[in-house]
């Protein structure tokens, strides 16, 4: 059966990598969380003093640039593929609300950008791959045979991402949540490089009162059928 790229772009805490992981599963897909590319780059910077407070020293971390190495390892036991800063597990650490605050303005970074897309042009060239971020089906993947855009209640995402990082020990408040993702969402709506925007083709997916379940039901349908469709274009080329 032929393979796909399934393109996933949205807002935070709207569930997308929790619904790639699954379908990567489901279908023994290779799954790439961009994010977590840009949120490793971040750290990067956090560490090495080229940003605080979400100001970057452009000349530091151009200078730097090229002794960052982003990179995917699969765990056998998780069954999904997880990222590493110059060799180093970095997995747990970029989800924390410091690197969250922070990461737009390395994302927004044009080479930044560029270093990261042609890594992700590169895992994905083969297809069977299922891809997160904010402008995968706009420009990573402009032609992805399937394209989800993502959205929920903002209320519910908040509630969301409050209850993950409680789960890994970090305790905050509702609002505090809720304005770091509104603070997310705008800059990366309004961030100049390929900013996050619903392509065209792309089926729009509300989650805000459906089930993790339903969603990958839903969405599995979707790729049965591209597939199908595909399968049966494929047969009758190779007729004519």
């Amino acid at each position: 059966m032929s393979k796909i790229t399934v393109a996933i772009d949205g807002y935070s805490s709207c569930g997308k990598s929790t619904l790639a992981k699954a379908l990567a599963q489901k279908l023994n897909y290779n799954y790439i969380d961009t994010g977590a590319m840009y949120r490793a780059v971040a750290i990067y910077c956090l560490r090495n003093d080229i940003i605080k407070d979400s100001l970057v020293d452009y000349d530091k971390l151009m200078e730097s640039l090229n002794d960052i190495e982003v990179y995917f390892v699969y765990n056998t036991v998780t069954k999904t593929s997880e990222v590493f800063l110059n060799g180093e597990h970095v997995e747990k650490e970029i989800r924390s609300m410091q690197v969250a605050n922070n990461v737009s303005s390395i994302s927004s970074i044009k080479e930044v950008r560029e270093k990261m897309v042609i890594l992700q042009r590169e895992i994905g060239k083969g297809k069977g791959v299922i891809m997160d971020g904010r402008d995968i089906g706009t420009h990573v993947f402009p032609d992805a045979e399937l394209k989800l855009f993502m959205t929920a209640d903002n209320d519910v995402r908040t509630q969301r991402r409050l209850d993950e990082l409680s789960s890994k020990g970090e305790y905050h408040t509702f609002d505090d949540v809720k304005h770091s993702l509104e603070k997310r969402d705008y800059d990366d709506t309004t961030r100049k490089e390929n900013p996050l925007s619903q392509a065209d083709d792309a089926i729009v997916l509300d989650n805000t009162d459906i089930s993790k379940e339903e969603q990958l039901e839903f969405v599995l349908k979707l790729i049965d059928d591209l597939l199908l469709t595909k399968d049966e274009f494929n047969k009758s080329t190779v007729k004519h």
